[in-house]
């Protein structure tokens, strides 16, 4: 554990020398994980009022995607 989160490992096999496979892989992995997102937020300070603001709209935003998925 880094910091009280835990650290997460991501692999991705390398098949025949295709390292230009293994690196789409991977970046389909990490933005499936959201890692990209994490990285982006962690980039600067976000001040905690922001921060609870940014988690509301989002899980709004995902409550209300969910609802529409399973009224279609």
């Amino acid at each position: 554990m880094l910091n009280g989160q835990p650290i997460m490992t991501l692999f991705v096999n390398v098949k025949d020398n295709n390292v230009e496979q293994a690196i789409r892989s991977l970046k389909k992995k990490m933005q499936r994980e959201g890692l990209y997102k994490e990285m982006k937020l962690r980039k600067h300070f976000e001040k905690p009022c922001l921060k609870r603001a940014r988690e509301k709209e989002e899980n709004i935003r995902r409550s209300r995607k969910t609802a529409r998925r399973n009224n279609s």
